[in-house]
């Protein structure tokens, strides 16, 4: 089937491929909606999931059912064969006591003159003795239905076996699965090669641990492989110099695992990131920002931000000395703060990741200290109206055009107070600090694709 030459897909661009951290284990491929636009594109709003099974397919629920009926058979017969063996047990007990009667019943059939008091006393003693025979033979009754049931169940469960297996003979449903499967890592692989989209839609939040003070930063290396899942942790939001570094998300969470770096120069704020193996962050009461690398413990490169506002002249809305923040999306790293050459607007600059030099800035007219938070995706800044409940993200500033829109894009503020907003784009979600809470939300990015070929 060939593919259409012009492909619009709306995707999740929080659902990941299968290594995701932050997937709902509920979700599955889900197009939501499809139209065709008036230039005859396909528009569609689609949900790749963690992972492809098949737990929702017809056949994998009669399977299920039907091994849980065999296994109420199994347990069935293993009642039935203890019950069997005790009740066999007393039948051999009572089976000399039934000779022994015979025997005198026989002899009294032949001379009744011989049967007198006495005798006739121990025939019936040697009867009372047989009487809880009765309620065994009862029990092999009873028993006897039920065995008849089960096997009516074997029956039907086989019945309903030979019609599976002959409809995945009919389908070759293993290598349909296979199929399946190829065709959603391609898709994954295809959205991970995915260029740049616009924000439409924030997720709910996701909590991934309560932990710190009420203001910090946490993040992963958005240049790492994937099979790279550290976590840096840096609580307070000035003159803190202890950075933790998790070995992964669970250890994370756990609080376990984790190496401790101290830096030499105190930060300010918490617009810090982690690209490449360093920590670019703000030195505390300066226009400093400094490039730190991990692996040798050491300070690449330091560089004043020429004219940039500190020690709580321009914050955000909630202050934290968050003049200075640095921020990662596909394009690279970038810096937005503020001057008062820009009237205290937002200035969005793109940074050498190697020598920290500005290499392009925009001032976007936005009012800094009206902004809650900010965060870049695909070389837009995204802008928050509050870093309280019932915030938005409310503008929009595109550095390819130079230009800007007020948006209406509501996300949920579950601790009402963000201190941290950093968009990853290797993993697509929002990392976020609320109130000593870290929350990760996934984000809807809009795509035109355009592709062309064989299914």
């Amino acid at each position: 089937m060939r593919l259409l030459p012009s492909l619009c897909l709306l995707l999740a661009a929080g659902s990941r491929a299968a290594q995701t951290l932050f997937q709902s284990p509920d979700d599955g491929w889900q197009v939501y909606t499809s139209a065709q636009a008036p230039d005859g594109k396909c528009l569609c709003t689609a949900v790749i999931p963690v992972q492809g099974t098949c737990s929702r397919d017809l056949r994998s629920r009669q399977l299920r059912q039907l091994m849980e009926k065999v296994q109420n058979v199994s347990q069935s017969m293993e009642v039935l064969d203890l019950r069997t063996y005790r009740d066999l047990q007393y039948v051999r007990h009572t089976e000399s006591l039934m000779k022994g009667l015979d025997s005198r019943l026989k002899v009294a059939t032949e001379s009744q003159k011989s049967l007198n008091t006495k005798s006739f006393q121990e025939l019936k003693d040697k009867m009372t003795e047989l009487l809880p025979l009765i309620p065994v033979l009862d029990q092999y009754k009873a028993d006897t239905k039920m065995i008849v049931q089960l096997k009516d169940e074997v029956r039907n469960v086989s019945g309903s076996l030979l019609a599976i297996q002959e409809e995945m003979g009919a389908y070759d449903y293993e290598e349909l699965q296979r199929r399946v499967l190829v065709l959603e890592a391609r898709l994954h692989a295809c959205m991970q090669k995915l260029g740049c989209g616009k924000l439409t839609g924030v997720s709910n939040p996701i909590t991934i641990r309560a932990s710190g003070s009420r203001f910090g930063s946490w993040m992963t290396d958005t240049m790492a492989p994937s099979a790279d899942s550290r976590v840096w942790y840096m609580d307070g939001y000035y003159k803190g110099r202890r950075v933790l570094e998790f070995r992964t998300l669970n250890d994370f969470i756990t609080g376990q695992n984790f190496v401790q770096h101290l830096l030499p120069h105190p930060w300010a704020g918490t617009g810090h990131v982690v690209f490449n193996g360093s920590l670019y962050y703000n030195k505390y009461q300066s226009n400093i920002v400094v490039k730190y690398h991990f692996r040798s413990r050491s300070v690449l490169v330091q560089r004043s931000l020429n004219g940039a506002g500190y020690n709580n002249t321009f914050p955000y809305s909630w202050g934290g000395f968050s003049d200075i923040d640095f921020m990662v999306d596909e394009n690279g790293l970038w810096a937005v703060y503020t001057t008062n050459q820009n009237a205290g607007n937002i200035v969005v600059s793109k940074v050498d990741p190697q020598t920290l030099e500005i290499l392009r800035s925009w001032d976007t007219g936005y009012p800094k200290r009206s902004a809650g938070e900010s965060f870049m995706i695909c070389g837009t800044l995204y802008v928050t109206n509050s870093h309280l409940a019932g915030a938005k993200v409310y503008f929009a500033y595109y550095t390819n055009t130079s230009s800007y829109e007020y948006t209406d894009i509501p996300f949920h503020n579950q601790y009402s107070h963000i201190s941290m907003l950093d968009y990853n784009p290797r993993e697509r979600v929002l990392y976020t600090w609320n109130n000593g809470h870290q929350v990760v939300y996934n984000v809807t990015l809009f795509h035109v694709i355009k592709t062309s070929g064989e299914l």
